[in-house]
């Protein structure tokens, strides 16, 4: 029998031991880090005036709505820092894999946006790892008094275009943040909590014509934070 019909039936049989084709660069899962560093690069390309609030605030939307390394690339190959620093898979990760992104609440991204209307979240949830929240026209609530903590450190990417960002924190947890206010107000109440093991809440990101405010709610208290 010729050789080839035989190699052709093993593939046949053993569909597993074909040879898995690597996925292009472009086409790999992007993380929420790379998404952190395209919003980074664009926040500072605002404030240095090579982006108009219109067109960082396009970007910006564009950027917690990809999923793959291709769709950030492009927002920003026309910036000096895009051209140095272009998201990359993570060291070490198989270049055929494709990891999923997390769902809400169990540590991935949840994300509020609000464009001439309004968002909200509060009461009794449960807090993921990343929160993004964007207003262009509109208003954006994050209320954590009530909230269920599923992980120690809470990200916030607060990103506020002629609209507002409040969010509010229990007492007794720990909240940090780092933005930009242009033409706006950026202000974050800084916390530190006496309990090491209390979440940890890191506010980060811009206000332009806008305002972002992190603020303890009065006599809001997480009961057990070990829980």
């Amino acid at each position: 029998m010729d050789d080839s019909v035989d190699d052709k039936t093993s593939l046949r049989k053993h569909p597993a031991e074909q040879p898995i084709r690597p996925v292009a660069e472009a086409d790999v899962r992007a993380s929420d880090a790379d998404r952190d560093r395209i919003a980074e690069i664009l926040r500072e390309a605002l404030a240095e005036g090579r982006l108009d609030t219109e067109e960082h605030a396009e970007r910006i939307d564009a950027v917690y709505r990809a999923k793959t390394i291709g769709e950030l690339t492009p927002l920003v190959r026309d910036l000096p820092a895009g051209r140095q620093e272009t998201p990359r898979p993570a060291p070490g990760a198989a270049p055929h894999t494709a990891v999923p992104r997390s769902p809400c609440g169990a540590g991935g991204g949840e994300n509020l946006v609000a464009i001439f209307s309004g968002a909200s979240r509060k009461g009794r949830w449960r807090v993921g790892g990343r929160i993004n929240a964007f207003a262009l026209f509109g208003g954006v609530e994050i209320d954590l008094s009530e909230a269920l903590f599923e992980q120690r450190e809470i990200v916030i990417n607060a990103t506020a275009v002629f609209g507002g960002v409040e969010i509010k924190v229990p007492e007794n947890v720990t909240l940090r943040g780092s933005g930009t206010g242009i033409m706006g107000g950026y202000d974050v109440r800084s916390l530190e909590s006496a309990d090491p093991d209390a979440p940890v809440i890191v506010v980060r990101g811009a206000a332009v014509f806008g305002g972002v405010e992190a603020k303890p709610r009065r006599g809001k208290r997480l009961r057990d934070l070990r829980r």
